[in-house]
């Protein structure tokens, strides 16, 4: 019984070290991305001196295991 409750509390720690983000603060003008080891949450918001409406770029981009699952431009 010992031996199974010691791999349910490592795999609930391994869980935790891979699922929990850190967030990180860019100086672009306000990105903020959420990374953790197997995904990533990109909140952009970043200027852009291109664009004729807006000086900013507002976006979400969700990265699972390095591959762009989700990209919406607001």
């Amino acid at each position: 019984m010992k031996k199974k409750h010691l791999i349910t509390i490592l795999c609930m720690i391994l869980a935790c070290v891979f699922l929990i983000p850190i967030p990180m603060r860019l100086k672009d003008g306000g990105t903020v991305v959420y990374q953790a080891l197997l995904y990533s949450i990109e909140d952009i918001h970043r200027l852009n001196p291109e664009a004729s409406t807006s000086a900013y770029t507002d976006a979400i981009r969700v990265k699972i295991l390095g591959l762009e699952i989700f990209y919406r431009e607001t």
